[in-house]
């Protein structure tokens, strides 16, 4: 498949799951269980070729933006436990050269970051020009766990007068105002919700406990989370209503089949990074003439 076919191939899968205007938008729209025109069972082999073309077009698309060293492209990947998050991190990026990645994951923050405001653990590892940088969860932790439990907000150390009924809805604002001056620095922000049944999740969780080789991925407090899954759904639904924008849109990934998840990510990814026109850069007629003196000399000994 050549590389305009593949990245025509890619607006499809990606767009219906893109969200720029939040106002409007009902998780309940979305299907965790949709595949597209994609048949699950006849067609799994097919998606996991398209992923694989796509992985090498992405590879191809991500030097071109090393070597141009002007835009940096910001990833955010969020979802409850065993949506698929890390799965896709690792099989979407697979072809990428690590040396123009980073992948950071956000966990509870520590006693320095909770010394400083709630951005700036994330804010320190943003990507350098020509670079790819993923957050396996991120600073929208905080309109999510926190807001789902109030006691880590108390941690925070704010002053009480900050509190107030409005701190959510201030701190949507933050986000806004964050990504939108990222966009104007040339720091293209793409967020992903892979967003997975309640039922496939319990499925995975008993997958983790009964699997030997998987036993390290489950703790107990994923069980227990389980327990507020209809407030984690409405902090979802808000936070994707509140920061979807055109500059720094949202795709609601449809997460209990995996190995279309990773199609639709590396889809949504390989869109943007078409739409920087990349290209690497052309020498001047100094450059070039540096080059033959250089080849005159190497041919020469």
């Amino acid at each position: 498949m050549k590389t305009k076919e593949i990245i025509k191939r890619a607006r499809e899968v990606a767009k219906p799951f893109r969200i720029t205007r939040g106002k409007d938008f009902r998780l309940k729209d979305v299907d965790p269980d949709d595949t597209l025109e994609f048949t699950k069972e006849a067609d799994k082999p097919r998606a996991k070729e398209v992923l694989a073309t796509g992985v090498t077009a992405l590879a191809e698309l991500q030097e071109q933006l090393y070597a141009k060293d002007k835009w940096a492209l910001l990833l955010i990947f969020q979802a409850m436990d065993a949506a698929g998050k890390d799965g896709a991190i690792k099989h979407v990026m697979s072809g990428v050269n690590p040396q123009g990645c980073e992948v950071y994951s956000f966990k509870s923050p520590s006693a320095e970051d909770l010394d400083h405001d709630y951005l700036w653990r994330c804010m320190k590892c943003l990507p350098n020009r020509g670079h790819i940088g993923i957050f396996n969860r991120s600073y929208y932790e905080e309109v999510l766990v926190v807001r789902v439990h109030p006691e880590f907000l108390a941690k925070q150390k704010l002053p009480p007068q900050l509190l107030g009924k409005t701190i959510w809805e201030e701190r949507f604002e933050d986000i806004r105002n964050f990504e939108q001056y990222l966009t104007r620095n040339g720091i293209v922000v793409r967020k992903f919700f892979l967003h997975v049944s309640r039922k496939e999740q319990k499925q995975r969780f008993l997958d983790r406990v009964d699997d030997p080789f998987k036993n390290w991925k489950f703790s107990s407090n994923d069980a227990n989370e389980r327990d507020f899954w209809d407030d984690y759904m409405e902090a979802y639904e808000q936070m994707i209503q509140e920061t979807a924008t055109k500059e720094a849109p949202w795709y609601v990934v449809p997460a209990d089949n995996k190995w279309f998840t990773r199609v639709v990510v590396a889809g949504a990814v390989i869109e943007t990074l078409d739409s920087l026109d990349l290209a690497y850069p052309k020498v001047d007629e100094g450059k070039l003439k540096e080059l033959a003196a250089a080849k005159k000399k190497l041919v020469s000994k």
